[in-house]
């Protein structure tokens, strides 16, 4: 992963290749400003972790020892856009065109409750990182690529070791939410077995799990569904009574397994990106109405209510039997997007269930989802004033005979135009 060099107490333990989003023009910029009067800085957390396993970096996060205030002076000073995102715990955000980096002052925590923190700001590089929750997110980069690594986070995450810093116990007694992260950071970034003294403390304190929001609740759990292999996570969190307080109604792990599998290993035709919210769905083993209840247990938007309640409890589920009429009259009842899902939660429900896939199975699911990939959405060409206009007053007839051409044309996979729907409607209305 880097250039190793010779063991030091607080020293630099390696250095990591050129990296391009070290050598960005906007982080550069940002780095010229906060270090043009001497200050040290360093990378810190995610954007580390991830460069070191070659994993694409989203945040950069950056540590200093200047205080808060004089973060900001520096990027003003040097035309740069500051927002004092968090300046009272030390956090600046820096906006360079299109890219934010958060600027956090080196601090100690005096007092915690939950998520927040009475914090003290040092010049002390591994206090700061003493107060952070795993190791693997406690090392330092500076910007020569040098690595700073007090808590041993290296030789974690090279071995797929997710560690808290320090006391398990504590840590967690911190900040609750820190239990459901130990899950899901050990979806991304761990290999089994878990950490025992991990385990332990999750699942002393798993009853705590209720007292965070909804919002935070599924933020990890929506984060820990994008993992390549969410179910056996989910399952380790069943087994440590974890789940049973943040989400009981999941049970349908083979189902979520089978999805992940047909998402990550690319057997669905095109590739289609996992998707947290389907997952969700396929795990959930619930009617119409305990889905809604997990929907608004995790706070979740209308929009995302609304298609979680779709997916997880279905009036109807598509079966790789249907022909390409029974599919496009699917797609036109209930749209391209949600037959999707159903197809895919319905192609992992059977083979879940049955093991083995029968031979040609798996090319007529990928033709139904080329079906949903080709809609376009079809509208009936003829409407109620067409019955009017052709002598049929205002009333409840109109919808009845609005609703047998519709029938007709859905019966011809809806080929026809205007002008053979409304020599058809001329036809029921005559006949009436």
């Amino acid at each position: 992963m880097i250039d190793k060099l010779p063991p030091s107490a607080d020293g630099p333990v390696g250095q990591l290749p050129p990296q391009d989003w070290m050598q960005a023009a906007e982080t550069r910029v940002v780095i010229a400003a906060l270090t043009a009067e001497g200050a040290e800085v360093r990378f810190v957390g995610g954007c580390v972790r991830d460069a070191l396993l070659h994993r694409p970096i989203r945040d950069i996060d950056i540590a200093t020892h200047d205080p808060p205030e004089r973060v900001m002076t520096l990027l003003e000073r040097a035309g740069l856009r500051a927002i004092p995102t968090g300046i009272a715990h030390g956090t600046v955000t820096a906006v360079v065109h299109k890219a934010h980096f958060e600027i956090t002052t080196l601090r100690c925590d005096v007092e915690t409750f939950g998520r927040h923190a009475r914090v003290e700001f040092t010049s002390d590089w591994a206090a700061d990182a003493a107060r952070r929750d795993f190791t693997i997110n406690a090392m330092f980069c500076g910007p020569d690529g040098m690595i700073f690594d007090p808590f041993d986070g290296l030789a974690d995450l090279g071995a797929g070791r997710v560690r808290f810093v320090g006391d398990p116990m504590q840590r967690i007694e911190e900040d609750v939410l820190r239990l459901l992260r130990f899950f899901r950071f050990y979806a991304h970034y761990g290999r089994p077995p878990p950490d025992t003294a991990a385990l332990a403390a999750c699942r002393a304190q798993a009853h705590k799990l209720p007292t965070l929001s909804g919002e935070r609740v599924c933020g990890e759990i929506m984060k820990l569904m994008q993992a390549p292999d969410p179910a056996s996570v989910l399952l380790l969190m069943q087994g440590e009574r974890v789940l049973a307080e943040v989400l009981p109604e999941a049970r349908a792990f083979g189902r979520l397994r089978i999805l992940a599998f047909l998402e990550e290993r690319g057997v669905v035709r095109p590739h289609i990106a996992p998707d947290p919210l389907r997952r969700l769905a396929a795990v959930l083993d619930v009617d119409r109405d305990a889905a809604a209840a997990v929907a608004a247990r995790l706070k979740l938007s209308n929009a995302q209510t609304h298609r979680l309640v779709a997916m997880a409890a279905p009036e109807r589920m598509p079966d790789p039997t249907m022909d390409a009429p029974a599919a496009r009259r699917a797609l036109h009842r209930i749209g391209a997007e949600r037959f999707r899902d159903l197809v895919l939660l319905a192609w992992a429900e059977r083979k879940a269930a049955t093991g083995r896939t029968p031979p040609g199975e798996t090319e007529r699911w990928n033709v139904l989802l080329d079906h949903a990939d080709a809609w376009a959405p079809v509208n009936l060409p003829v409407h109620g004033r067409d019955v009017m206009a052709l002598g049929l007053p205002r009333g409840p007839k109109i919808g009845t005979v609005l609703d047998e051409i519709h029938r007709w044309w859905e019966d011809g996979d809806y080929r026809a135009g205007r002008k053979e729907a409304l020599e058809r409607l001329r036809e029921l209305v005559a006949r009436d």
